[in-house]
């Protein structure tokens, strides 16, 4: 009995040890994963907070009230920025789990106003960086200016006591946007094609990636997702037009806008064009997702009966 039991109190402690030794590993691996969501939270804010302050941090003049607004804007976004990706619940982000959707309208705006910053930031500390950008966004500028176009319709939006200078710097700046925002679409597009987006061999989650979609909201999920793609990809396309056509019918009964601010040029020009952009890219990916549902569906659907039925 004493040999019986030493046995067993033996096997006991090595069930024990092996226990002990393979959830270690797993907690190790969970500390691991937590440290590394909550270090990429903390840079995608800080490269938040560096595009928010880049036009005041490059641009001269600003005043000391406009640079605590900025800095307490930057510093709200940065926090939001981390508590949205170092949680496990999704808030608002759309896409956070579906890289890199995300990253391409990011480096879109920031790439939109930092040329645009240095190209205001030309027209009063010159130098070979600020000439060159300028050089080129007057080029494409022209070469978008023709009629009907969305940088002709921005031009056009402006007041008409608006010197010439003043023309010529909103071209370069609509002309430069609205380039980076076609690049921003294609680059898009060849992501959609080469990598499969936004599967990658793996599965999509509807509710961290889409937090603000409510599928239990009536109608056919598939629909819905179809409906809203093509809204957001109309909207896309036809922004770009109806917001200078919509600020110059406004000047009729409200100030005009001048863009003689710096940084009111720089931000309305990015946004003019970066939100259409967006938009657009919203629009195809709701389209994609869409497509996977169906495909999904018709892979799980059962095949029809064929029993009962004799042959013509």
């Amino acid at each position: 009995m004493g040999k019986i039991e030493a046995v067993r109190h033996k096997a006991r402690d090595h069930v024990g040890k092996r226990e002990r030794q393979s959830t270690a590993p797993v907690r190790v691996e969970g500390k691991k994963a937590v440290i590394s969501q909550l270090t990429g939270a903390i840079v995608r804010a800080i490269l938040v907070v560096l595009l928010i302050s880049t036009p005041s941090i490059l641009l001269p003049g600003v005043t000391s009230d406009t640079a605590q607004v900025v800095a307490l804007v930057a510093i709200f976004a940065g926090a939001l920025v981390v508590f949205e990706y170092a949680s496990t619940f999704p808030s608002l982000v759309e896409f956070r789990d579906a890289p890199p959707f995300n990253r391409v309208r990011f480096v879109s705006l920031f790439l939109t106003v930092f040329l645009l910053t240095v190209i205001v930031r030309g027209t009063y500390l010159p130098t070979t960086l600020t000439m060159f950008v300028s050089a080129i966004g007057d080029l494409i500028g022209r070469a978008i200016d023709f009629p009907y176009s969305p940088v002709r319709l921005v031009v056009l939006m402006l007041p008409d006591n608006t010197g010439p200078a003043q023309i010529a710097l909103v071209r370069s700046a609509a002309g430069l946007s609205y380039l980076i925002s076609l690049l921003t679409l294609a680059i898009f597009l060849i992501v959609l094609r080469v990598q499969g987006w936004p599967a990658r061999g793996r599965a999509f989650n509807v509710w961290v990636n889409m937090p603000t979609f409510d599928p239990t909201a009536g109608g056919d999920v598939v629909e819905r997702l179809t409906r809203d793609s093509r809204i957001n990809i109309i909207l896309g396309f036809l922004l770009p037009f109806l917001i200078p056509a919509s600020v110059k019918a406004a000047a009729t009964l409200f100030t005009p806008i001048t863009l003689d601010s710096p940084q009111t040029l720089v931000w309305t020009m990015s946004a003019w064009a970066f939100l259409p952009a967006s938009l657009f890219m919203r629009g195809i990916a709701l389209g994609r997702i869409a497509e996977m549902i169906s495909e999904k569906r018709r892979e799980t659907a059962p095949e029809p009966s064929h029993q009962g039925m004799l042959p013509a």
